[in-house]
């Protein structure tokens, strides 16, 4: 019978090869469960995530997120269609379970991110700058979960990141770690404006990314989401970026607060040609109207400063010297 039983072979003890073998395996595993209990232990398992930067003479220090409550559930992927890939973290996760985050169904579905359109300018503009030699900072102001801050802290750009929402800082947080861009990264604490002091802003439940200082901005295109009043820190850049620093490239979108933090970056954006930064602002003139400013406005105060070519691409608007 093709299946029938075997005699047993006779039981051999241990050769000296055997006990060599099996006392070296149980060493390597007491080595590995030996580094792992110690690293997870570890105040900071990678030294290169938190490299805050002093600034003495600032009336503001970077945000600490080790000091920082850990977000939960962590949901992060790759975008899609960057040329210097990187990964962020959702702080809004839509209606669960009827209506979720766009990204959180294209997870399922087994796909990346859908690449968000500043994160591919960013990266074209922060390239061309690289290409042509140059070095510098950039700002980010209105960094939501910082879809723009790691398109260009993966090539290799230092960033000045501003964001007031503490959800969307943790996110900021998980990316500076996912991304391993530590070193490169300094995210604020604060929603950039034209004074030093605190500012009413308005939270958009369910759709972060909307929140505004002002409640007809912030709730415009989503009236039926719940709306949180907050007090938070406001500070002008021209009090946070030392003179000595080139900036390469200031993003601002901060639904329709954009003048305000324009005009607390007026020795900034003084700069002489060259030196002065490529701007891309959020022009949205229904957003404007409601934080009680104007596209006209903005152009003629830029203009005055050297800001003569502006070209809108979509909602923003781009200007250069």
């Amino acid at each position: 019978m093709a299946n029938a039983w075997k005699k047993d072979r006779s039981i051999k003890f241990a050769t000296p090869k055997s006990i060599f073998l099996l006392f070296s395996t149980s060493l390597v595993l007491l080595t590995f469960f030996y580094l792992c209990t110690h690293t997870t232990t570890s105040s900071n398992p990678n030294p290169n995530f938190k490299t805050l930067i002093n600034l003495p003479n600032s009336l503001i220090q970077p945000f600490d997120c080790y000091k920082s409550p850990q977000s939960h559930p962590v949901i992060a992927n790759l975008v899609e269609g960057v040329k210097y890939p990187f990964l962020y973290s959702l702080s809004d996760f839509g209606t669960l379970p009827d209506k979720p985050h766009k990204n959180i169904v294209r997870i399922l579905k087994g796909k990346l991110f859908r690449r968000p359109d500043i994160s591919a300018t960013v990266q074209d503009l922060l390239e061309k700058k690289k290409a042509e030699g140059k070095t510098g900072i950039f700002i980010d102001v209105g960094a939501n979960v910082g879809m723009a801050t790691f398109a260009a802290a993966v090539m290799g750009f230092r960033v000045f990141a501003f964001e007031p929402v503490l959800e969307n800082l943790q996110s900021i947080c998980n990316g500076i770690y996912f991304n391993r861009v530590g070193d490169l990264v300094n995210v604020f604490e604060a929603a950039t404006s034209d004074q030093i002091g605190n500012i009413t802003f308005h939270k958009l439940v369910g759709r972060l990314d909307n929140s505004a200082v002002s409640a007809t901005g912030a709730k415009m295109a989503f009236k039926s989401n719940e709306e949180i009043e907050m007090k938070v820190r406001s500070i002008p850049l021209d009090k946070v970026i030392p003179e000595n620093e080139h900036v390469l490239l200031l993003k601002i979108d901060v639904q329709g607060w954009e003048y305000h933090v324009l005009k607390g970056a007026k020795k900034l954006l003084s700069r002489k040609k060259g030196e002065a930064p490529y701007l891309i602002y959020e022009e949205d003139e229904r957003l404007l109207q409601a934080s009680n400013s104007s596209s006209k406005e903005i152009r003629k105060f830029l203009g005055d400063l050297g800001y003569t070519h502006c070209v809108q691409q979509g909602t923003d608007a781009h200007c250069t010297k």
